[in-house]
């Protein structure tokens, strides 16, 4: 049965990264500090960087980064997640996740700029841009998904969308052990959560925190 899957990452004082408009830091400048136990891991280093040596780390880290790359068969995410805030105007822009981004599925992205054309990109992903309500995208999502899961990639408005709405299965956070006093609010609009999804903690060899509410 298809499954909606969130994956978040947080400082000890519940901020993410706010992302930057530039190209050229997309994610914010606390996104390395925020994803350094992930970006570590065996799966990532093979996953985005295309290292097949077997290098890096394959404790608890690393269990959660290849759930992370398992058993997804479509995805849903923001526009400026996608970047196409950053040539709103460029038909031609492909965002910013290289010739061959990481996802291998169909990926709908959440924007008022659609129609515009899907993108066919190497590696299986193509992106497909959407206006709609996110019910419906997610519908469309269920079905391309072929009875894999759904991701909800991010960015942090797009996943707390989601979230408030009742429409996410399984989130996971990895909070890592920094405290950055400032960002976008991972838990905002959240309360009670607890009490929807069951709630497991585990705590990695690098310190972070890898917190799962499931339903």
């Amino acid at each position: 049965m298809t499954r909606v899957r969130i994956d978040l990452f947080s400082s000890l004082d519940g901020y993410t990264a706010a992302p930057d408009p530039s190209a050229d830091n997309p994610m914010g400048a606390d996104w390395g500090a925020l994803t350094a136990a992930y970006a570590a891991t065996r799966t990532f280093r093979e996953k985005i960087f295309g290292d097949t040596s077997g290098a890096g780390t394959t404790g608890v880290d690393e269990s959660y980064a290849s759930a992370f790359f398992t058993g997804v068969g479509s995805e849903i995410m923001g526009a400026a997640m996608f970047g196409l805030h950053a040539y709103p105007d460029d038909p031609d822009w492909k965002g910013w996740w290289g010739d061959q981004p990481p996802f291998g599925c169909p990926v709908y992205v959440l924007t008022h700029a659609a129609p515009r054309p899907s993108i066919d990109m190497d590696g299986g992903t193509t992106f497909h841009f959407r206006s709609g309500e996110n019910e419906d995208v997610l519908a469309e999502a269920v079905t391309a998904a072929g009875g894999l899961d759904v991701r909800i990639g991010g960015g942090i408005r797009t996943a707390g969308a989601f979230l408030r709405a009742g429409l996410v299965d399984e989130l996971h956070v990895a909070v890592a052990p920094i405290v950055l006093a400032q960002g976008n609010r991972v838990w905002e609009g959240l309360r009670g959560l607890e009490r929807t999804h069951e709630m497991t903690t585990v705590v990695a060899e690098s310190g972070t925190i890898h917190v799962t509410f499931s339903r």
